[in-house]
């Protein structure tokens, strides 16, 4: 029945109905004028991307607009000539589903000048109330440990309040992500079950995060949204590109890549392998157990089959071996506990563009993830075993019209998983029989969404929009979550005032116990009750100010949860059920500063979050003891107070480059609190030099000064977590032809 459901809702899909997708594309509009203000006809405007070999060209017509549709994320260069006039050149950064309109007035030839529009990029989502970081392969690659397989530093130290903890990554306090590729969902509803990577940083061209504000296109995991735009093989003209490091631990990331295009087709593989001493976060200062190696495969596929239509496809498959780190006294007991985790995806999309300002976009969907946590022969009280395996198969797409002062979206998301479990437990001293149980759940997921931005004047931007959701699982549920933001842009100050409220649905895990798992579950004292989907409101409102070409962003949130996800331990073990408890609030500041290059030389990305997260109530959902719950707030166990990431890019003489990170946390909260643990700040620095075309050297330190502190001892996976000790790593690319 419920598949039934699922499938005639796909059939829907694919025969057209339009799907809700963060859409990996822009629009990008402009107008040409004189220095009298009138338009210019027949002007060219060509808009090439500034780390491939992408471009496009445009007439302005008899009102002096050119339009350019479909124009994937990324940094560009706008250039617009016209007869007569000097030439004009302008910078600007497209973010997803953005539409603004440009203004180019030309200055007559006679001046003899060449014109800079702007000298800073300009980001073409002012029109927006979503915050969004973007990082670009440049950055990943220069930024300290950030090109890591296992690395998520090229979102901890750009994003605010965004940092690893427990193995899991969190943002705005909650650690419930929505990763996609290409603007397509990769769905994964299990929370705190894996800690391997789905994405290599070294296949990123660029990565967009979002953490609030979002569009009625976004849902099911929302506390932050993550969109990899992989390399395409438009940087590439028959390369390849050779990446190998080693270094503390014994540790290596290597990469092969290669690459091509023509001016219709364009590719990207690699192949890649990593293995270390030190993986997990360990439970103590001494690194013990705790081996990690991983290989995983990616390509890219995109052939522009007609003017109109463009087909894509993604595939990217891994493989990752964790030993669970020890403290002395578990290594001396015989304590042996591993985890494995299997992941792949596919996507494919079609993108038809019916005009220039209608755009049609259709990509069907698989995604398989699998752990297998193995507890050690040796494990007291008990040997614990939990393996389960998730597919995911469904679709989704976006119809989007630009018309006059509207960009208008709508669209429908839908998928199926399909969940084996296998459970087996048997104690120590055999006091209790052996368990053994599978289970095999069943979930759908439909979501239909509408939404508007319109533009009543050129420095007012009103959104709206409605998200309808319905999951059908181990119970049922519906939503519809309104929408509704607005921005401003002072005129002459070009300061840009937003606002935001929203309404999420999550769909919960598609988690159980039954059988004897419950009978176990009940024997330790808890039990299981069914998960219901998270409910979540949002208030935002937030100002960015460009200053000499900085870039200086604040905003303040706050959100209410009702069935808030979390995470408990089973018994005296590693293996982690979720839960959901009656409510939770997390409210604060944030801000981020980014710098132009100043002296030719430096650049400083800046990000800073004060914030508090904290729930209330007894659980809801999953695993409990059925215990009263404490009286008032009490905090989460990731609230930390303050938040900073600072990044230092130097461009030095003889094409070498340096670049340093710098991370505070003023300390999580300690145990149950209400007291945190001491603040704590480490320090990284990569250094690296081009030797020629084809060769580049790097050295990489991280936690140079070696600080080995407590970072948190909440109940969760692996127990207490200590900071990674110093690493330093050397690292070669080498760039060849074939």
């Amino acid at each position: 029945m419920r598949c039934g459901v699922f499938t005639a809702a796909l059939l829907a899909l694919l025969l057209g109905v339009a799907s809700a997708s963060a859409a990996v594309f822009g629009n990008v509009r402009g107008i040409v004028h004189d220095p009298q203000h009138r338009p210019i006809e027949g002007a060219t405007a060509t808009l090439h991307a500034q780390t491939s070999d992408w471009s496009a060209t445009d007439l302005s017509n008899a009102e002096g607009e050119f339009e350019f549709p479909a124009v994937p994320v990324g940094d560009y260069v706008l250039k617009v000539t016209a007869a007569g006039f000097v030439e004009a050149t302008q910078s600007i950064t497209v973010l997803p589903a953005s539409a603004p309109v440009l203004h180019f007035a030309l200055v007559v030839e006679a001046l003899h000048q060449k014109v800079e529009v702007s000298a800073a990029p300009e980001v073409l989502n002012t029109d927006s109330a979503a915050t969004n970081a973007l990082v670009n392969r440049q950055q990943i690659a220069q930024t300290p440990g950030a090109d890591q397989t296992n690395s998520l530093a090229m979102i901890t130290d750009f994003v605010p309040g965004a940092y690893m903890v427990h193995d899991q990554l969190h943002i705005r306090g909650g650690h419930q992500l929505t990763w996609q590729v290409d603007g397509v969902d990769v769905p994964n509803t299990n929370i705190a079950s894996n800690v391997g990577p789905q994405f290599d940083p070294k296949d990123v061209d660029y990565i967009e995060t979002s953490t609030g504000g979002y569009s009625a296109a976004y849902g099911n995991r929302t506390y932050g949204v993550v969109n990899v735009v992989p390399r395409t093989g438009f940087e590439y003209n028959r390369q390849g590109e050779l990446v190998a490091n080693y270094g503390s631990f014994g540790q290596t990331n290597d990469q092969l890549s290669f690459g091509s295009h023509t001016e219709r087709f364009a590719y990207y593989g690699s192949l890649n392998g990593n293995r270390s001493n030190l993986g997990l976060m360990t439970p103590t200062s001494a690194v013990i157990h705790d081996f990690e190696s991983g290989l995983g495969g990616f390509t890219d596929l995109l052939f522009n089959a007609a003017p109109s239509d463009q087909l894509r496809g993604v595939i990217a498959v891994r493989g990752d071996h964790y030993q669970i780190p020890n403290t002395p006294a578990e290594q001396a007991a015989g304590t042996r506990d591993v985890d494995t985790e299997r992941d792949a995806f596919f996507n494919f999309s079609w993108v038809h563009t019916f005009d220039k300002r209608t755009l049609l976009t259709i990509s069907p969907f698989y995604h398989y993830n699998r752990a297998n946590y193995l507890g050690g022969p040796d494990d007291q009280p008990f040997v614990l075993n939990d393996d389960r395996a998730s597919h995911y198969v469904g679709g989704q797409a976006v119809l989007s019209r630009v018309a006059g002062k509207h960009n208008a979206r709508v669209g429908v998301e839908a998928f199926a998983q399909h969940d084996d479990t296998r459970f087996d437990l048997r104690a120590a001293d055999a006091s209790l029989a052996p368990l053994r149980e599978a289970l095999a759940p069943w979930g759908n997921t439909e979501a239909l969404f509408f939404e508007d931005e319109f533009k009543p004047a050129s420095w007012l931007s009103l959104t709206g929009g409605v998200r309808l959701t319905h999951y059908d699982g181990l119970l049922s549920e519906n939503a519809a979550n309104p929408r509704v933001g607005a921005s401003v842009r002072v005129p002459k100050l070009a300061w840009v005032l937003h606002g935001f409220y929203g309404r999420y649905y999550q769909p919960p895990p598609l988690d159980t116990a039954a059988g004897p798992l419950l009978g176990f579950a009940l024997h330790e004292g808890v039990g299981f009750l069914p998960l219901r989907g998270e409910r979540d409101e949002e208030y935002e409102a937030g100002l960015t100010i460009p200053v000499h070409d900085w870039v200086l962003n604040a905003d303040t949130f706050r959100t209410h949860a009702r069935n808030f996800f979390d995470h408990d331990v089973l018994g005296n073990s590693n293996i982690f059920l979720p839960l959901t408890i009656q409510g939770a609030r997390i409210f604060g500041w944030e801000a981020t500063a980014r710098s132009p290059k100043f002296l030719r030389r430096a650049q400083v990305h800046a990000a800073f979050s004060h914030q508090h997260a904290e729930g209330f109530g007894a659980v809801t959902g999953g695993l409990t003891d059925f215990s009263p719950p404490e009286s008032g707030w009490f905090f989460l166990d990731h609230d930390q107070r303050n938040t900073l990431s600072t990044v230092v890019a130097l461009t030095l003489p003889k094409r070498a480059w340096a670049s340093t990170g710098i991370q505070y946390g003023s300390g999580f909260v300690d145990g149950d609190g209400p007291a945190h643990l001491p603040g704590h700040t480490t320090f990284d620095i990569s250094l690296g030099k081009s030797l020629g075309e084809n060769w580049s050297l790097a050295l990489n330190a991280l936690n140079v000064s070696n600080r080995r502190y407590l970072l948190d001892n909440s109940n969760t996976f692996g127990g207490t977590h200590f900071v990674a000790p110093r690493q330093v790593y050397g690292e070669v690319r080498y760039r060849f032809h074939f």
